[in-house]
C-alpha cells in the first residue's frame, strides 16, 4: 500500500513537474516578444510598374458555407491589385446550396471583368489538401494566396504581402487574424484571446528570433515553388497547413510573420464546433510531430531551432498530462492529508503558478500586443484557465489517436455569419450536436465537486483552490454546452461520388 502511494504522488509530482516545464516555455516566448517587440521591419518598396507584379492565384477552399461564402467571393473580387495579374480559384467541394450561391456569385464577378473560376471535385478526396493541390495544378501564379470561407481581407491586402517577396528566399508570409465576432459572447471572447496569444506572441517570438513558425491554413501567400519544393500538399495529417510550413523550412525557404496585417474571420460560435475545431488541431499536430520531428532533430540546424520546433510540435501533450493530472491530484492529497500549508507553499503552490501562471501571463500579454484593452481582459483569465482545463478531455483523445493514426476526416468548423456583436444565424444543417465529451465534462465536474465538499469535509484546506481549477474548467465547459441543441450534421450519403476537377459556368 506504502509502494502505490508513493507512486501516486511521484506521478503526481511528475505529471505537474511537465506541464511547468511548458508554462515556462511560454514565458520564454514571453520574453522573445518583449526583446523584439519595438523592432519594425522596414517595408519593401512596390513595384514601379503594374506589370513587374507577380501573377496571384488566390485559392478559395469551400465546403458548405451557405453563410459565408458570398461574402468570402466579394472581399477577394474588391482586392486591389494590378489588372492582368490576379486569378481566383473556387475550389468548391460542397454538397449543399453553397455550390450554386457560389456558381451565381463567380458568374456576376466574371462579367464585372474578375478573372474567378469556380472549381469543382465530385468527391473531397484529401479534404482541404486534395483541393489546394487540385487547384495549384491549373493555376498560373507565381504567388498563391489563401483565405477560407469566413475570412473577409481588405483591398489592400496583396499590396501589403506581395512586395516582400522581392527576397528571392522568402517562402510565405502570413498575416494575423482578427474576429468578426470577437464580442458575441464569452466564448468568443475567450477563443479571440487564445488565438491573439497564438499570433500576436508565438507567431512574432518564433520569427523574429530565428525559430520555424507555421502558415495557418488561410490569410497567408506562398510562393508557388516553395510548396512544390516542399513535395506540395499533403493530406496525411489533419493539419496540411502545419504539415507543409515544416517541409518548407526544411527545405530551405524562409518565412515572415506581419502582425500589422489583420484579417478579421469568424470565431466558432458553439462550444461543439469551437471543441471540434480544436480537436481536430490537436489530432493534426501530434500526427505532425510523428511524421516530422526524427527529421527535425537530426536536421543541421541550430539547436535553438530544434528545440523551439520540438516544444511547439508537442505542446499538446499537456491535454492528456492537463487529464492525468486531474485522475491524480485529489488521491495525491488525499495521501498527504498531513501536509500543511507551508509544504503546499513551497513545492506544490510554485509548480501550479508556473503551469499556469505563465500561461495567463502569456495571454494576458497578447491582448497588449494587439491593442486590446488587457485590463479590463483581466477579468477573462478565469474562463481563459477553465477552457484550458475542459479541452483536455477532447484533446487528450485527439493527440493519443493522432500519434497512432494518419490522416483523418477533416471536419470543417461551421460557419454562420455571425458578426458585429452578435448577429444570430440559424444551424442550418451545420454542426454535429453535442460531443462525447459534453457527457465525460459533465462527470468529471460532478466528481470534482464531490472532491470539493469531501475535501472540506475532511478538512483539507490547503487542497480546495487546486481542486476549484478543475471543478470550474470541467465545470464550465460542460454549462457552456448544456444550451447546445442536437442539429444533425449533413449526412455523408448526401456526397456526390466522383472525381474530377470541372469548371462550373
Amino acid at each position: 500500500m506504502a509502494t502505490l502511494a508513493t507512486a501516486v504522488v511521484a506521478a503526481y509530482y511528475m505529471t505537474l513537474g511537465v506541464l511547468a516545464l511548458y508554462g515556462l516555455h511560454r514565458l520564454v516566448l514571453l520574453a522573445g516578444w518583449w526583446r523584439h517587440r519595438a523592432r519594425a521591419l522596414p517595408a519593401p518598396a512596390p513595384p514601379a510598374a503594374d506589370e513587374a507584379w507577380p501573377l496571384v492565384t488566390v485559392q478559395l477552399p469551400l465546403y458548405n458555407e451557405r453563410f459565408v461564402a458570398e461574402r468570402l467571393l466579394r472581399a477577394v473580387a474588391r482586392l486591389d491589385y494590378p489588372a492582368g495579374r490576379l486569378e481566383v480559384q473556387v475550389l468548391d467541394d460542397s454538397t449543399d446550396d453553397t455550390r450554386a450561391i457560389a456558381s451565381a456569385v463567380c458568374a456576376e464577378l466574371r462579367r464585372a471583368g474578375v478573372d474567378i473560376h469556380h472549381l469543382c471535385r465530385g468527391e473531397r478526396t484529401g479534404f482541404k489538401a486534395g483541393a489546394l493541390a487540385a487547384g495549384l495544378e491549373v493555376a498560373r501564379g507565381e504567388l498563391v494566396c489563401i483565405f477560407d470561407a469566413d475570412f473577409v481581407p481588405a483591398p489592400d491586402f496583396l499590396r501589403r504581402l506581395v512586395p516582400w517577396f522581392a527576397d528571392p528566399g522568402l517562402g510565405m508570409v502570413q498575416a494575423r487574424w482578427g474576429h468578426l465576432n470577437r464580442e458575441d459572447s464569452l466564448a468568443t471572447r475567450v477563443q479571440a484571446m487564445l488565438l491573439d496569444g497564438h499570433f500576436a506572441i508565438e507567431h512574432f517570438a518564433r520569427n523574429r528570433t530565428g525559430c520555424f513558425f507555421n502558415f495557418n491554413g488561410t490569410a497567408g501567400v506562398w510562393r508557388r515553388a516553395a510548396i512544390e519544393d516542399a513535395d506540395g500538399w499533403r493530406a496525411d495529417t489533419l493539419t496540411e497547413d502545419l504539415d507543409l510550413s515544416y517541409r518548407a523550412q526544411l527545405a530551405g525557404w524562409r518565412f515572415l510573420f506581419l502582425p500589422d496585417v489583420v484579417v478579421p474571420a469568424e470565431l466558432p460560435a458553439e462550444i461543439a464546433d469551437f471543441e471540434a475545431q480544436q480537436h481536430r488541431w490537436a489530432k493534426g499536430a501530434a500526427q505532425t510531430a510523428r511524421k516530422l520531428l526524427p527529421r527535425i532533430l537530426a536536421a543541421p540546424l541550430p539547436g535553438y531551432v530544434r528545440r523551439e520546433a520540438f516544444v511547439h510540435l508537442t505542446a499538446n501533450v499537456c491535454y492528456p498530462l492537463m487529464a492525468l493530472l486531474a485522475a491524480l491530484i485529489f488521491p495525491a492529497m488525499l495521501l498527504r492529508r498531513g501536509v500543511g500549508w507551508v509544504q503546499l507553499a513551497a513545492v506544490d503552490l510554485p509548480l501550479f503558478a508556473v503551469a499556469s501562471g505563465g500561461v495567463l501571463l502569456f495571454y494576458l500579454a497578447s491582448q497588449h500586443a494587439v491593442g486590446e484593452p488587457w485590463r479590463e481582459r483581466i477579468r477573462l483569465l478565469p474562463a481563459l484557465m477553465a477552457t484550458g482545463i475542459g479541452l483536455s478531455v477532447p484533446n487528450s483523445a485527439a493527440v493519443v489517436s493522432g500519434v497512432f493514426t494518419r490522416g483523418g476526416v477533416f471536419q470543417r468548423t461551421p460557419k454562420y455569419r455571425r458578426e458585429g456583436g452578435g448577429t444570430s444565424r440559424a444551424r442550418g444543417g451545420y454542426g454535429g450536436g453535442r460531443r462525447l465529451s459534453f457527457w465525460v465534462e459533465g462527470a468529471l465536474a460532478a466528481y470534482f465537486l464531490g472532491c470539493v465538499v469531501a475535501a472540506v469535509a475532511l478538512g483539507m484546506w490547503p487542497s480546495l483552490p487546486f481542486l476549484y481549477l478543475f471543478l470550474q474548467g470541467y465545470g464550465y465547459q460542460f454549462l457552456a454546452a448544456l444550451r447546445l441543441g442536437a442539429d444533425a450534421a449533413v449526412p455523408a450519403s448526401t456526397r456526390p461520388r466522383a472525381t474530377a476537377l470541372v469548371a462550373e459556368p
